[in-house]
């Protein structure tokens, strides 16, 4: 199970990668391709292959490398794409499109709802000063 936390930076490559390329080799690839992330202790990077039926992404926890690979039997991943001119060589996604696109669904034609605060108001009970007066609130968010 790949569980991943919000905070978390994830960079897919733009061209495909030949993925019989190992630890190293993609380790080599996120250093000449992801210039812009700083660190590689930190971010999530996903490959894919020429038919993007195959998928492999790299990881970085505590002490070292996971690579994870997963191959489709039927169909292929989804194409990311970004505005035509940026010339990038990687988009940079959440963990929520991550999630998606392993579990097939088209992104594109689906979308993420605005989430929303509201006020929730609670009695404070807990006031014992003898005024009969409203009880005291307070305001907390959903």
């Amino acid at each position: 199970m790949l569980s991943l936390p919000v905070s978390v930076r994830i960079y897919v490559a733009r061209e495909a990668v030949d993925l019989r390329k190992a630890f190293d080799g993609l380790c080599a690839i996120t250093r000449d391709v992801f210039v812009q992330a700083r660190s590689i202790h930190g971010p999530r990077f996903v490959f894919f292959n020429r038919r993007r039926d195959r998928i492999k992404l790299l990881l970085w926890e505590r002490n070292g490398f996971w690579l994870l690979y997963e191959r489709l039997e039927r169909g292929t991943f989804e194409v990311l794409t970004k505005a035509a001119s940026s010339e990038e060589a990687h988009i940079e996604i959440d963990g929520r499109r991550l999630r998606l696109l392993l579990d097939g669904v088209d992104t594109k034609s689906s979308r993420f709802r605005r989430h929303f605060a509201c006020d929730v108001r609670i009695a404070d009970r807990s006031r014992r000063d003898g005024s009969d007066d409203q009880p005291a609130t307070r305001s907390a968010t959903c």
